[in-house]
């Protein structure tokens, strides 16, 4: 089988030494070829070209959410088409890797390579639902309007805590759940008015849910990971139907307490609820705008800011390989 594998050498929790003894297993069991990331968007032209030229089976990503969301949206830059692009596989690197343990591999490396020889052997794959947002920039998102995203995107409140731990990456911060939760903290204490959202959601053929300040949209649960425990914003999101949104529309004092010891204490059946809670399942299109620009989110990405973002939940999107 022939396969690329995209490496991230900037992935927060894999050394050199890890890559070196990663690369010599998959080169095993494959007609291997190994491209280092060097720049911002690097992996997504290389998945992008490998996906046009027809010569590759497999695109391994070593990394973590980041590179992923970049190979995802490399392969799928002209639309899905699951029988003819080639398939994707995950190797976890960076600090969470939702996707990958939403899939139900490892979240160490060494182990998740070992199960994705194991699937290769057994052929085992599966066909996974994807999101796709579209909007202006506000700031400059490197010319693209549109984008895939595996697991989350997010308008309002989590984008600001993203773009805050991003800030203090790019000043040499490592990437932990205590620097997550200090931003989040900051976020909080900035924010203006906590009672009074500035975001809207607008569905065809529904009333619009005005006043939200706080709009995850999620691909899968869980929504994310606090070390080992499974944070379930959405609990009913899945890949195999399109997406579920979580609003939320007061972060005052007692509303964070509430809704953050209810998100703690998630479970696959019940997540965040209450009289300023939202919860939608399964939705194929719909809106989310601001009155102000605002910070947006995908992949925990942070993509600048946004007054107005399309969501389209596409089904049978791409095959993976489990």
């Amino acid at each position: 089988m022939r396969a690329l594998l995209v490496v991230n050498p900037a992935a927060t929790d894999t050394s050199a030494r890890t890559r070196d003894v990663l690369i010599h297993a998959l080169a095993s069991d494959l007609k291997l070829e190994t491209v280092t990331t060097e720049y911002r968007g690097h992996a997504r032209d290389v998945a992008r070209h490998a996906a046009a030229g027809g010569e590759v089976d497999l695109v391994v990503a070593l990394g973590g959410d980041g590179t992923v969301n970049e190979v995802v949206n490399g392969l799928l830059h002209d639309g899905p088409a699951p029988g003819e692009l080639p398939r994707l596989a995950v190797v976890p690197g960076g600090s969470t890797n939702v996707f990958a343990r939403a899939l139900g591999l490892p979240n160490d490396a060494v182990e998740a390579t070992g199960a994705l020889l194991d699937a290769l052997h057994d052929g085992s794959e599966r066909t996974v639902g994807l999101g796709l947002a579209s909007g202006t920039p506000d700031t400059d998102d490197e010319g693209a309007p549109s984008r895939w995203f595996t697991f989350c995107a997010g308008l309002g409140f989590d984008a600001g805590v993203v773009g805050r731990v991003e800030q203090k990456r790019e000043r040499g911060k490592k990437s932990t759940h205590p620097l997550y939760v200090r931003q989040l903290l900051r976020q909080w204490l900035g924010e203006g008015d906590r009672r009074h959202g500035a975001i809207t959601l607008r569905r065809p053929a529904e009333d619009p849910v005005e006043g939200l300040v706080l709009s995850l949209v999620c691909n899968t649960s869980p929504w994310s990971y606090l070390g080992s425990r499974p944070l379930y914003a959405t609990p009913g999101a899945s890949f195999d139907t399109a997406l579920d949104v979580l609003g939320l529309a007061r972060l005052s004092t007692p509303a964070l307490l509430r809704y953050g010891t209810q998100l703690l204490t998630s479970s696959p059946e019940r997540g965040p609820h209450g009289k300023h809670a939202l919860s939608l399942h399964d939705l194929t299109d719909f809106t989310l705008e601001s009155q102000a620009p605002t910070p947006f989110q995908m992949d925990g990405d942070h993509l600048g800011l946004r007054t107005s973002v399309t969501f389209t939940g596409v089904r049978r999107a791409l095959r993976v390989i489990v």
